[in-house]
């Protein structure tokens, strides 16, 4: 469990929210690109995107929760096949 965020994640995408899907894509590309080879920062990013799945689909937005669970599902993926040994462990251990 993420107690303390070392990223902006979550407000990069509430920001990313108000305009609509072409900017939560760009967000997504951009923080993917720039941080998957850091397990700490990828991780609260899949975090993050679960939450934001959650968050519009209490709100009725379905194709913004759509949006965001396959983002979710490409760095649950990516972390997958990607992260080995302890940072694999550390992903589990953190979004399970």
């Amino acid at each position: 469990m993420i107690t303390e965020f070392k990223t902006t994640f979550r407000q990069d995408f509430s920001i990313a929210d108000i305009y609509g899907i072409p900017a939560i894509k760009d967000t997504f590309n951009s923080a993917f690109n720039s941080w998957k080879h850091d397990t700490e920062y990828i991780t609260e990013l899949c975090v993050v995107l679960n939450w934001k799945i959650w968050e519009h689909y209490e709100k009725g937005n379905e194709s913004i929760a759509r949006l965001y669970n396959d983002l979710w599902e490409q760095v649950d993926v990516w972390c997958q096949e990607n992260l080995k040994g302890k940072d694999l462990e550390y992903f589990y251990k953190i979004t399970d």
